[in-house]
């Protein structure tokens, strides 16, 4: 099961209690105090691992809690301090806090992009000082001791926004699963009768010269998907990071559907999603031509992308038919785009 999305509870650890204790020992009169300190609370971090790719374990265990301090004892002896807790999340999740006001937008606490990044969530709490802390000229024998203070406690979202270069986005079987499964290692379901993908697939595509990206395929869009419609919704901010987005549009009659139409869909959804797609480079590819009966569905869709300006190419996800010339142009934007940062 992939899940992108989930609300956790955390809790750092208390501070030990400081001591309340003399030293007594023989042939030492007036030994005084000697109570130690509290040991620290243990933190909460979160960390960005390669060794996750879903929030699924988070979603069965919500609840959270670091290691207490233990409390100090008599020699002014120091509680240990109690151990950090991290938790593992895959790469490029979003951790948000929530303020607890109804209605109040979150705040962002770290986007862990990087493999090893992490962020301290919540703080472990200070360890009481024993009654030794408070021994002076005036007072020898204090009976003073503190208490350890309380942990942090908070309540977060955790976001997944997945980490690929390219974005393969269309109407539901429009063959992204099929081309994803072609240029790839990925292995996506794919059967001889339609259904739309329920979850994203991640597939490094590898090219001559040991170049290589890393294309994301996002389920199906549809009419209305930015106003939650459909699945593609649940799934477009996976889209945030990709640098080249292709637009794959079903060219054969089998959908019933014109092309044309469905492109012009599929960019009006991202841009009331997120005005910051049509910022990015953009690849219009005419698939399933192995299947096309009408050669003016094709020659519509090209007149429309070249009226926007966009590369157009002709494909087939399962003969492989045009794919190289695609995936160099893919490469080509991809370049272009790292040079530019």
């Amino acid at each position: 099961m992939f899940v992108d999305e989930v609300d956790i509870h955390v809790e750092a650890g208390a501070g030990g209690r400081g001591c309340l204790a003399f030293r007594r020992e023989k042939f030492v009169p007036r030994g005084g105090p000697s109570g130690g300190d509290g040991g620290l609370g243990g933190s909460v971090y979160v960390v960005a691992s390669p060794h996750t790719n879903t929030l699924i374990n988070f979603r069965f265990h919500p609840e959270f809690s670091a290691e207490r301090g233990e409390h100090g004892m008599g020699s002014n002896r120091t509680g240990r301090n109690g151990e950090d807790l991290e938790l593992a999340v895959p790469i490029g999740t979003l951790v948000y806090e929530k303020t607890g006001e109804p209605g109040a937008p979150m705040r962002l606490l770290a986007d862990l992009a990087e493999e090893g990044q992490r962020v301290l969530v919540a703080k472990g709490g200070r360890g009481g000082m024993g009654n030794a802390r408070f021994a002076t000229s005036t007072n020898r024998a204090p009976r003073k001791v503190q208490p350890g203070e309380p942990g942090e406690i908070k309540d977060l979202r955790l976001e997944l926004k997945l980490l690929a270069d390219v974005g393969l986005v269309g109407f539901p079987n429009a063959g992204k699963s099929t081309l994803i499964a072609r240029i790839s290692a990925a292995r996506p379901k794919i059967a001889d009768y339609p259904f739309t993908t329920l979850t994203p697939n991640l597939g490094v595509v590898r090219l001559s010269d040991d170049r290589s990206f890393v294309v994301a395929d996002v389920p199906g869009l549809i009419e209305g998907a930015h106003r939650g419609l459909g699945l593609g919704h649940q799934f477009l901010r996976h889209l945030e990071r990709t640098k080249v987005l292709v637009h794959l549009v079903d060219v054969s009659s089998a959908t019933g559907r014109d092309p044309v139409e469905d492109f012009d869909t599929v960019r009006r959804e991202l841009d009331l999603f997120d005005p910051a797609f049509a910022a990015k480079p953009q690849i219009v590819a005419a698939n399933k031509i192995d299947a096309m009966d009408d050669e003016q569905r094709a020659k519509d869709l090209e007149k429309r992308a070249k009226k926007l300006k966009l590369p157009f190419f002709r494909i087939s996800g399962v003969s492989g038919e045009g794919l190289p010339a695609l995936l160099e142009a893919v490469w080509k934007h991809l370049a272009a785009a790292r040079k530019a940062a």
